[in-house]
């Protein structure tokens, strides 16, 4: 066991152990990230306190454009820097090829609200439950949930303002 212990830290001493954003990631470390984040999601998610509608999906964006746009793009244009990141900051106006799902739209809002309430670690994602309050949360989470809809004018304008 400590021949091992001490093969390991020779290995995270050298440094074997891809930390770059360009180096190519560890054999399954996605699967090794995926799995746990999706059980925790699982086990801490709500559902949303109210249902949207026009003046939610108004607050959401401009939530969404003070806060999140830098990273994740807009309806009107991707973040160039986002493919660039590791993982890649989704662009959660695009359309995922071959399917109607744009950006998170085909995930749960109470999944989407856990992600920017708590962030996600070694991944750029911050945890906004200091920034935001629930309901701004909230309404980020259900504006996203409707990515792949049409929405109102007012929306479109407030999500694409520079």
């Amino acid at each position: 066991m400590a021949l091992l212990f001490g093969a390991g830290w020779v290995y995270l001493a050298n440094g074997s152990l891809p930390v770059a954003v360009a180096d190519r990631g560890l054999p399954f470390e996605q699967q090794l990230v995926d799995i746990p984040l999706d059980a925790r999601i699982g086990r801490g998610k709500q559902p949303a306190p109210f249902y949207p509608n026009q003046v939610v999906y108004e607050a959401g964006a401009s939530i969404y454009r003070e806060h999140c746009a830098s990273c994740h793009g807009d309806p009107t244009s991707n973040v160039e820097a986002a493919k660039w990141m590791y993982p890649k900051a989704p662009q959660l106006w695009k359309q995922h090829d071959d399917s109607d799902v744009v950006g998170v739209s085909d995930d749960e809002p109470g999944d989407t609200f856990w992600k920017v309430k708590n962030g996600i670690r070694l991944t750029g994602m911050p945890a906004y439950s200091h920034l935001l309050s629930e309901e701004q949360m909230w309404d980020v989470s259900l504006l996203l949930k409707a990515a792949n809809q049409p929405l109102p004018d007012s929306v479109k304008e407030l999500l694409s303002k520079k």
